[in-house]
């Protein structure tokens, strides 16, 4: 019987396409045996490859061309337009343009194999920007609709071309009136608001180099939208960013002055008032004594005190609870130093200046410099504008008066500081002056309540040791005839409905009367409560006359 020969199994072939494409080239299979000498059957052919991979690669090695038969590289191959049959929405990404495909995985890619072989009816009809019915004939309408309106490109990014078209609406000016109002520095045309709009368009770099390659491929400007011809016009500016910044900057000029030197004013008002009050440096030296005579026996005799002390005056309470020290301290101005009552009338804007924050207003002020030195180099290079010519003639001077009121405020500040002994770096104008003002606020309503004590104590005395009243009547006023206490006391027991006074810890309405222990206190000042009584009976009496 004949007797089969065995062929070795082919080699193995790779599995994927991907795998094959960066596998390195197979070896090349081995020969085949030699025949035998007796006959044999034909060899069966080899199996097919399996589905999905790459034929086995030709005699001598290498590997097949990609997908698409595009060789390695950018060929330059145009793509084709693609007629749908509905509008389609856009899908916003960033296209990478033919010279940036090379080396890239996209240079192995072929998205024209892949819609040959999709169906895109479905995908048309679950898509398209809204129902719309498919035209019977395709073609000659686009043509048609590409002929009435042509589609135009534009340069700029959706957004930022959205946002310029909104700002030329509101500018309500065509856009060569606007590039020749910046050129020529016509402020009456331009206000302040458009031009800070204006300041956010200065065309960048890449939009300067896609207007530039748009021109030398001489494209005609019709083709852009509004937006793009006006930012081509708009960048042809010459020192663009100058302009627009010196035109903002004449414009907030007055304004700024405005804002910036009262609030330079009040700081040096009233650092240079606290510095040279004589009264309320007397007034500090009688809080240090009355401070040092308080701590001497256990903290020794200080030499100064930090300003955030006089809020502590009204902590310290005498021992009846009924007076601060700052109050016992304005009872002995008022007595033995008169002439200080009114020290605060010697100082001036201290709550203006507890407001203001020195380091922001010279950093305004050094604005304002840095404003008027552009405007003074724009000036230099058209020496023939007058708009220009005239803002220095009339600001230079005044400029120069802030900044020297500036610097000013900053040295005297500093100074009344330091000699009240405290750090100006470590302390603003809003905790400095505000020390002051709460002083001052105090030291009156301590003046009030010790005016109000005194009335009292003087009732109180009155009604202790004579009669309701020494000073004359009027001649229309009818006088009260005298009771004796005890009539007087069992009158009112008979007329009150309610008790007129309640019975408190010192004492009843008998005692205050009386002169007995309820109504006098151990240090013989009458009760607060029990005075305002006595008014109470003496309003009693004369309705009763």
């Amino acid at each position: 019987p004949p007797t089969s020969v065995v062929l070795p199994p082919p080699p193995q072939l790779a599995g994927t396409t991907e795998a094959t494409a960066h596998a390195p080239p197979p070896p090349a299979p081995p020969p085949p045996p030699p025949p035998p000498t007796c006959s044999t059957a034909p060899p069966p052919p080899p199996p097919p490859p399996p589905a999905g991979g790459m034929p086995p690669p030709p005699p001598g090695g290498g590997m097949p061309p990609p997908f698409g038969g595009m060789p390695d590289g950018h060929t330059g191959k145009n793509k084709k337009p693609i007629q749908t049959k509905y509008r389609m929405p856009s899908l916003n990404w960033q296209a990478l343009k033919p010279n940036q495909v090379s080396g890239t995985v996209f240079n192995e890619l072929d998205d024209e194999l892949v819609l040959g072989v999709l169906n895109m009816d479905a995908f048309e009809e679950q898509f398209k920007t809204k129902a719309q019915t498919a035209p019977a004939d395709v073609g000659p309408l686009r043509a048609k609709v590409a002929q009435k309106t042509p589609s135009k490109v534009s340069l700029l990014e959706p957004n930022r071309a959205k946002n310029l078209a909104i700002t030329l609406r509101k500018g309500g000016m065509a856009a060569s009136d606007i590039c020749t109002s910046i050129e020529t520095y016509n402020q009456e045309t331009l206000s302040l608001d458009f031009l800070e709009l204006l300041e956010r368009f200065i065309p960048s770099e890449y939009e300067v180099k896609l207007i530039q390659n748009y021109e030398r491929d001489g494209r005609p400007l019709d083709e852009l939208p509004e937006e793009d011809r006006f930012m081509v016009r708009f960048g042809k500016i010459p020192r663009l960013p100058q302009r627009i910044s010196t035109l903002t900057f004449m414009g907030n000029f007055p304004e700024s002055i405005q804002l910036i030197q009262p609030q330079l004013n009040a700081i040096i008002a009233a650092s240079m008032s606290i510095k040279s009050s004589s009264k309320l440096k007397k007034i500090l030296e009688i809080i240090l004594a009355f401070g040092n005579y308080m701590n001497s026996s256990k903290r020794g005799a200080a030499y100064g005190f930090r300003l955030q002390s006089l809020d502590l005056l009204l902590d310290t309470k005498s021992t009846d609870r009924r007076q601060t020290l700052l109050h016992f301290i304005v009872n002995i101005i008022q007595e033995k130093y008169p002439e200080l009552q009114t020290f605060h009338s010697e100082l001036y804007f201290l709550d203006k200046a507890a407001l203001v924050s020195l380091d922001s207003i010279l950093q305004d002020v050094r604005a304002l410099e840095r404003g008027m030195e552009v405007t003074r180099k724009e000036f230099a290079i058209h020496e023939d504008n007058s708009v220009l010519q005239e803002f220095l003639t009339s600001n230079n001077d005044l400029l120069d008066s802030v900044v020297g009121d500036g610097k000013t405020a900053q040295d005297v500040y500093e100074s009344v500081v330091e000699y009240f002994g405290e750090n100006p770096k470590t302390t603003p104008p809003s905790m400095f002056f505000p020390v002051f003002v709460r002083f001052i606020k105090a030291y009156k309503q301590a003046e009030q309540e010790n005016e109000q004590r005194k009335k009292q104590d003087v009732l109180s005395s009155e009604w202790k040791t004579g009669p309701l009243s020494t000073s004359p009547k009027p001649e229309t006023s009818q006088k009260v005839p005298m009771m004796p206490q005890m009539d007087l006391i069992a009158e009112l027991k008979r007329r009150q409905v309610t008790p007129l006074v309640r019975e408190g810890k010192d004492g009843a309405i008998e005692d205050i009367i009386t002169g007995g222990p309820g109504g006098v206190r151990d240090n013989g000042l009458r009760s607060p409560v029990h005075s305002l009584h006595w008014t109470e009976i003496c309003l009693f009496l004369c309705n009763s006359a």
